[in-house]
């Protein structure tokens, strides 16, 4: 008897936060004064462009001078495992803030230090590419030669009416600095 309550219950609890995820009213409040100026809805994630990696920008191998494809030349490997983001409207806008989880690895040539990755963040609609930003980040290789990272860009922004094609794109890119 106590299971089928229980299961009821739980059941009730999870619906009503899953329900609450989606929600954009904070308990009734309004925002007010500069609040109300600034205040953008969240947007479903359904809505939200998804985030991809392209062939081959998974992973980076950094090796020492001349030793390209010899293991034994490793300077680090770095990989992003998982991605995710989370979008807000604007009048005109959307904007995304992209997030990717890493690995570090030191290689054989490798030392503990500040290493910088090259990140590459895109948006495209198709054929059209609305965003694309090179990041140098820096992370910290500690003495065990194995490090855990979080990248996130927060500024993403492509035009609020991007059509149903649109997605994100993050990885590492080796080729020259470019901006928006």
């Amino acid at each position: 008897m106590f299971k089928g309550i229980s299961r009821g219950l739980f059941s009730v609890v999870a619906f009503a936060a899953i329900a609450g995820c989606n929600s954009t009213d904070v308990n009734g409040l309004k925002p007010t004064g500069d609040q109300a100026q600034t205040a953008q809805p969240a947007v479903i994630q359904g809505a939200c462009p998804q985030v991809y990696l392209r062939d081959g920008t998974a992973s980076l191998d950094k090796y020492a001078n001349g030793g390209k494809g010899d293991p034994s030349k490793i300077v680090y490997q770095a990989s992003i495992a998982a991605t995710t983001r989370q979008c807000t409207l604007g009048q005109n806008s959307m904007t995304v803030t992209v997030v990717a989880q890493g690995r570090l690895v030191g290689g054989p040539l490798g030392k503990p230090g500040k290493i910088v990755l090259p990140i590459r963040v895109a948006a495209t609609d198709g054929e059209t590419t609305l965003y694309s930003e090179l990041t140098n980040f820096e992370v910290e290789l500690p003495a065990t030669m194995t490090t855990q990272f979080i990248f996130t860009k927060a500024d993403v922004t492509i035009p609020g009416g991007a059509g149903n094609l649109a997605k994100i794109y993050v990885g590492f890119d080796e080729g020259p600095y470019k901006t928006k």
